[in-house]
C-alpha cells in the first residue's frame, strides 16, 4: 500500500484544479500547468483537495499511486510558490552574467559559454558566483540547473566548478613527491 498515495494534496489558497477524464489541470497565480494520469489511477476533486485511488490491485496501479499524488502535488506547488534552484560558481576567474535571456558562462575555457534560457524558466545572477533557476516546472528547473552545472562540475582536487548551493564535494589529496 501506498502511505504517499493515501494523504490527499491539499490546494494552496488562489490555486484551482479541474480534472477532465484522467487529465487534472491545476490554475494559479503563476500560471496553469497539467498531468494525465494513467488508466490504472482515480482522481476526485474534494473542497481543496484531490485525491488519487488506484483502480485496482495490480502491480502497475499501486505503482502509479504514490507517483501520480507526488506529479499532482508538485503542479499545486509550482502554480503557487515555483520552484527554484540555486547554482554557485568557485574558482578563480569563473563567472556568470545575464545578457537578456542569455546565460553567459566564463569557466575558463578558451571562449565563454553562452545558454540560453528555455521558455517556462527564468536564469537570474545576482552576484557574478552565483546563479538562480526559477520556473513552475520542477522537471524542467531540475534539468536547466543539470545542463548548466555540465559545463563545469566541480573537480575533487581544487573544488573549482559549478556546484548546487550546499552541494558537498568530496575533497581528494593530490600527488605527494
Amino acid at each position: 500500500m501506498s502511505r504517499i498515495g493515501k494523504r490527499p494534496v491539499e490546494l494552496p489558497k488562489g490555486v484551482t484544479a479541474e480534472i477532465k477524464g484522467q487529465t487534472i489541470e491545476v490554475k494559479g497565480p503563476k500560471g496553469t500547468r497539467s498531468f494525465t494520469a494513467t488508466d490504472d489511477i482515480d482522481l476526485s476533486l474534494d473542497e481543496g483537495s484531490v485525491s488519487v485511488k488506484p483502480r485496482g490491485l495490480s502491480k502497475r496501479a499501486r505503482q502509479q499511486w504514490g507517483m501520480t499524488r507526488s506529479m499532482v502535488a508538485n503542479l499545486a506547488q509550482g502554480v503557487s510558490e515555483g520552484f527554484k534552484k540555486e547554482l554557485e560558481i568557485q574558482g578563480v576567474g569563473y563567472r556568470a552574467q545575464m545578457q537578456g535571456k542569455t546565460l553567459k558562462l566564463s569557466l575558463g575555457y578558451s571562449h565563454d559559454v553562452n545558454f540560453e534560457a528555455p521558455e517556462g524558466v527564468t536564469i537570474t545572477a545576482p552576484k557574478q558566483t552565483e546563479i538562480v533557476v526559477e520556473g513552475i516546472d520542477q522537471q524542467l528547473v531540475g534539468q536547466v540547473a543539470a545542463n548548466i552545472r555540465e559545463w563545469r562540475a566541480p573537480e575533487p582536487y581544487k573544488g573549482k566548478g559549478i556546484r548546487y548551493k550546499g552541494e558537498y564535494v568530496f575533497r581528494k589529496e593530490g600527488k605527494k613527491k
